[in-house]
């Protein structure tokens, strides 16, 4: 269902947040029965997975997963979805909750077709959120290729701009809706399951890595973009300062995480994203050399114990267990030296390689910005879910880091717990 398409609220179920956790709520709950509004702020559901290259330990794309959900959700008449939508407001108690959202205009109505007439007339070019900038996209574009909705999306920076009314004109089916205003809705529900999701750390905080100073250190996401068929590269892996394939790489672990002065805690899938992305370059490239600078390497459970044996036997993956200090470097190539202490030897390690991965931790959305709900936080930002209380309750990486297989377990949780609540009510 989507946002033009009513639901009745009788007994219903409000999911905050459109990535693998509230996907997986949201469905859980309207396939036995209840009405669910899935409300996102971004124009498409699919969240951090639909930015993935591949999963681990599998290592297959994200994209399938994503098509069976998008599929389940369309032919759901239990679910409406409300893409870039907040909630405002939450009033009330468990099993009767009045509910605000806001919903911003996308100026591209129901009879879109993806024909890309309207991107190809627009003028503009601004900076992909997808592919962390490092791409441009026109004033009129499609998140990415399976986008759910499929439909395209007006920019408001040329929302009154003759580039606007290129667009309108452009489309021969009469989508693009220039007039659409922002719109508040109201909602009586009786449980909130909150799927707010993670951002990557700001890795420009992390003054010793280099982050944002030097063009070759990209952070662990932006890897993922860059190995993605669908991605700002097509999926060549290449320095960023000149497209070169890379001979050499080095994965930075912790980069912020487990340090009092960024992320105190563990991101738990650091480890075994920089072990995964370790293999897209191993693929592409079998002569490189990679180089993992590492706290402790976790590999929790034995099927990623496994992938972990895997990745030792490869002769020229080498990790080393030391925490590095700093970087720096060679303006002459844009090479990056690395200086860490390997904790085992005690050696004082100087590396030098043409690319650095930064393994930055999760951040909830939370740690920012606070919901408009009375809920309990930790210190670092994540929801506590108070289950005596009930009604509210936090799902996937708003309650905990945690990697697909955990934040799916957890929202099938989250998804009982919202149903006990309303048949309490």
């Amino acid at each position: 269902m989507t946002e033009e398409t009513a639901a009745p609220t009788s007994g219903s179920i409000l999911v905050v947040g459109g990535g693998i956790s509230g996907l997986t709520t949201a469905l859980e709950a309207a396939e036995v029965g209840y009405e669910v509004f899935l409300v996102e702020k971004n124009p498409f559901l699919g969240g951090r997975v639909a930015q993935l290259n591949q999963y681990f330990p599998k290592l297959c794309p994200p994209t399938c997963g994503l098509e069976i959900n998008f599929r389940r959700i369309k032919d759901n008449p239990r679910i409406k979805v409300l893409t870039l939508a907040e909630v405002e407001k939450v009033d009330g108690t468990p099993g009767n909750y009045d509910v605000t959202i806001k919903v911003a205009p996308r100026y591209v109505n129901e009879n879109c077709t993806c024909c890309g007439d309207c991107a190809e007339a627009s003028q503009t070019e601004i900076d992909s959120e997808f592919d962390f900038g490092m791409k441009k996209v026109k004033g009129a574009y499609l998140p990415f290729e399976m986008a759910f909705p499929a439909r395209f999306v007006i920019s408001p920076e040329i929302i009154g701009s003759d580039d606007a009314r290129r667009c309108k004109d452009a489309c021969k089916y009469d989508a693009v809706d220039l007039e659409m205003a922002a719109k508040t809705l109201n909602f009586n529900v009786g449980a909130i399951v909150w799927a707010t999701g993670w951002e990557p750390y700001d890795a420009t905080k992390i003054d010793n890595l280099g982050f944002g100073q030097y063009p070759n250190i990209v952070t662990n996401m932006m890897m993922e973009r860059l190995a993605s068929p669908n991605g700002p590269t097509k999926g060549k892996i290449g320095r960023p300062s000149d497209d070169k394939e890379p001979e050499s790489i080095a994965f930075v672990q912790c980069a912020g995480s487990r340090d009092e002065n960024y992320l105190p805690y563990c991101s738990y899938i650091c480890c075994m994203a920089s072990l995964k992305q370790a293999t897209y370059v191993r693929e592409r490239y079998p002569e490189a050399k990679i180089y993992v600078f590492y706290i402790d390497l976790r590999t929790p459970g034995l099927r990623y114990e496994r992938f972990y044996e895997q990745i030792k036997q490869d002769e020229n993956i080498f990790l080393i267990k030391g925490k590095v200090a700093e970087v720096s470097e060679d303006p002459a190539n844009k090479n990056i030296t690395v200086v860490a202490e390997n904790a085992v030897t005690g050696e004082k390690i100087h590396q030098t390689v043409e690319m650095v991965v930064l393994a930055t931790g999760m951040q909830p959305t939370t740690a920012k910005t606070k919901l408009p709900a009375d809920l309990t936080y930790n210190t670092d930002g994540f929801i506590i879910n108070v289950f005596e209380t009930g009604g509210m309750f936090a799902a996937g990486c708003a309650n905990k880091p945690a990697d697909v297989v955990s934040s799916n377990q957890n929202a099938t949780g989250m998804a009982l717990k919202a149903i006990q609540t309303l048949v309490n009510r």
